[in-house]
């Protein structure tokens, strides 16, 4: 769970800081001092929406590993650490990927994969996954992370959020624009006013809840996909179905740091909450499990 406060608070940090930039190199006063630039302020938009995606997504291996204090196995030193590397291996095989580092971390009942890359991505079990359920659930779990990285979900997820960045950028900047121009200032011949800033800021922190919806929408549909997947890889969905069981039955995994929760393998939020959440509730996806049978 720790993936949601890393990749968006560094996607976030790296915003504000090319926003920043830009806006003292002149970008903000030449796109509003004389008339809105649509096509430029699209440009400057693409720029600060996906320049803190990418980033995020670069560093969301080494920022997990730091993050989590996982120790990647480099050479088994235990039966359990054996299992679990040709576990990996034979269910990477299956999916068409290349063998991920795998990696376990001292922790509540959890498990995440990530990586800016297929062939080279991250999975990761803590020690409470592995001591509270069987192999076979361990396995389900392990299928669920391999099928996230054979979809090519942090990808995915990736450009969603460089896109839902980029609109918030470029609208709350338009609003910005309007607001200033009809209620602040009369003339064209001078930059942004203060009304431009206030609206800009006001206007990126409600357009960025929103387009948290839709990302954590997206983050949802890729579990109900990445379930299906494990079912496909194991050649029957009821071992993942016994581990969310034993999943929904635990404690939930608060030791992961929040920038990394929607790439653990549980979560999920009730009522109002849930439109946040990055994962569907348990017995949802036990339901969809099911339902597919």
């Amino acid at each position: 769970m720790k993936r949601i406060f890393l990749f968006v608070a560094t996607n976030l940090a790296v915003m504000l800081v090319m926003s920043v930039v830009l806006s003292l190199l002149g970008v903000n006063r030449y796109l509003t001092g004389s008339g809105l630039n649509l096509g430029s302020l699209m440009v400057y938009s693409l720029v600060v929406g996906f320049t803190g995606a990418f980033i995020s997504l670069l560093m969301s291996k080494p920022m997990a590993k730091w993050s989590t204090g996982a120790h990647v196995i480099e050479a088994p030193s235990s039966s359990t650490e054996l299992w679990l590397v040709d576990t990996v291996k034979r269910l990477s095989d299956r999916a068409g990927i290349a063998m991920p580092e795998v990696a376990i971390y001292e922790g509540e009942p959890n498990a995440f994969a990530t990586g800016a890359f297929k062939n080279s991505a991250l999975v990761a079990v803590s020690t409470g996954l592995l001591e509270s359920m069987t192999k076979d659930e361990v396995e389900a779990v392990l299928g669920h992370e391999i099928a996230h990285v054979a979809n090519g979900d942090m990808v995915t997820l990736t450009l969603i959020q460089g896109v839902v960045n980029t609109f918030v950028v470029f609208l709350a900047r338009v609003v910005g624009y309007l607001i200033d121009k009809a209620v602040f200032r009369n003339s064209d011949d001078r930059g942004p006013g203060i009304g431009y800033m206030v609206t800009v800021f006001v206007c990126e922190i409600l357009f960025g809840i929103l387009a948290s919806i839709i990302v954590a929408w997206f983050s949802r549909y890729r579990e109900f996909r990445a379930d299906a997947g494990s079912a496909k890889l194991l050649g029957s969905p009821q071992p993942m179905v016994n581990a969310l069981a034993r999943l929904g039955g635990l404690e939930p995994a608060a030791t992961l740091p929040q920038n990394f929760r929607s790439f653990g393998i549980n979560g999920g939020g009730s009522g109002f909450a849930a439109l946040f959440s990055s994962h569907p509730p348990i017995e949802q996806r036990i339901a969809a499990l099911r339902n597919a049978q």
